[in-house]
């Protein structure tokens, strides 16, 4: 390889020197030359910027987005969300699921009285609701990941909550049959009186000044409403007295006191109700406890003591409707005793007689009278002044 060198001697003349190099001696100094210039390289590096013209195409300057998968986000109904803060979202939700719980019962009764298209024996209906409420609640705990039975503690709890609660269910379908409707719902009435009772013996609550007020005058509400059909009940009991055996003497003050039965053991049913989903700390399960006793017993006392019907597919579907909305008032009233004390849970369900009376006023099916407006007037006074008043500051 050559190369040449220009220098300038002091004469002022030009001299060109030409050195020839070998290949060896070009190879190593190009290699050097090489590696310097490739650890220099990375550090020089820049990027050059595209030139930019008239007659380029626009490019954006933002960085390309990057593709993220949101998941979709469902729409909550307004009814849902009233739901949920029903449930758990309010310092009142104790007491706004018991008068969901009134409210669903009260709709079962509309149903029941416009829809019935079959008669359908007492156990047989029992029977489907239990079933069909054995059925959702083992679905609703399956589906939120609990056991079925709860942790082991409260297991006697649970046991003890279905055999009296199923013992009171037994005794209220005995009276019904045997004394005057009107009568057999009075009797069913008293239970929230008999829960508060109950619960200030097992559960050692106390029972206010005010509490006691509400529970009187609902009850007064009550009476006022039922004193008109139990005397005109009482008037076609004697003109039917010779034709109908269940209501003579001895009979019919036994079916009475099997009805008083009844509302002793519903108020004992609902204390153990609060204890157990307390203990628990799901209300479901004390209702799946007493749908899994509930539900064969019924099926049993349908073929040994009625006789079975088959339903249509409007009985039926009727039924299985009615089965769904007892689920859901049954889950309100449970969650609302675990939340609430008893005597202010009680007295709210005396609302489900006052909406059944102004409907049944609202579309004449039912004579308007002024012992019935009394009534539902004391009933509306006392739940609201129970909501007004709200739950205890700090609820056991």
């Amino acid at each position: 390889m050559a190369a040449s060198e220009d220098t300038i001697t002091d004469d002022g003349n030009h001299t060109v020197e030409l050195t020839v190099l070998d290949n060896e001696e070009s190879a190593a100094n190009g290699g050097s030359a090489a590696a310097s210039s490739e650890e220099i390289t990375p550090l020089l590096t820049q990027i050059e910027r595209p030139k930019i013209n008239i007659f380029s195409v626009s490019r954006s300057r933002r960085k390309p987005r990057e593709l993220v998968i949101k998941a979709p986000e469902t729409e909550i109904s307004p009814v849902s969300q009233f739901m949920l803060w029903a449930w758990s979202g309010s310092r009142y939700s104790g007491l706004l699921c018991m008068a969901l719980s009134s409210v669903i019962y009260f709709v079962m009764e509309i149903l029941s009285e416009n829809f019935t298209a079959q008669s359908i024996p007492l156990f047989e209906t029992a029977f489907v609701r239990c079933t069909v409420t054995l059925i959702l609640s083992y679905i609703w705990l399956r589906r939120i990941g609990l056991p079925i039975f709860g942790a082991t503690h409260p297991r006697k709890l649970l046991l003890l909550r279905s055999l009296v609660g199923y013992l009171s269910l037994l005794s209220f379908i005995y009276c019904i049959q045997r004394i005057p409707f009107s009568l057999a719902i009075l009797l069913s009435f008293t239970t929230p009186i008999m829960a508060s009772i109950v619960a200030r013996i097992i559960l050692y609550e106390k029972l206010k000044i005010t509490e006691i007020g509400g529970l009187a005058c609902s009850f007064s509400g009550m009476l006022f409403i039922f004193q008109q059909m139990l005397t005109t009940q009482g008037g076609l009991q004697k003109t039917e007295e010779a034709s109908n055996s269940s209501f003579r003497g001895s009979n019919h003050i036994y079916a009475t006191l099997i009805g008083f039965f009844s509302s002793i053991t519903g108020g004992i049913s609902y204390c153990l109700i609060k204890a157990a989903a307390k203990a628990t700390d799901q209300p479901v399960v004390t209702v799946l406890s007493f749908a899994i006793l509930a539900s064969p017993a019924a099926g049993i006392c349908t073929f040994a003591f009625e006789e079975f019907v088959l339903p249509s597919f409007n009985s039926l579907s009727l039924m299985l409707a009615l089965g769904i909305l007892s689920f859901l008032a049954e889950v309100f009233l449970a969650h609302g005793l675990q939340l609430e004390k008893i005597n202010k849970a009680a007295n709210v369900m005396f609302m489900e007689a006052a909406l059944s009376q102004l409907w049944g006023i609202g579309t004449s099916s039912i004579a308007p009278s002024l012992g019935r407006l009394v009534g539902c007037i004391l009933i509306l006074i006392s739940v609201s002044f129970t909501m007004f008043c709200g739950p205890e500051k700090e609820n056991e």
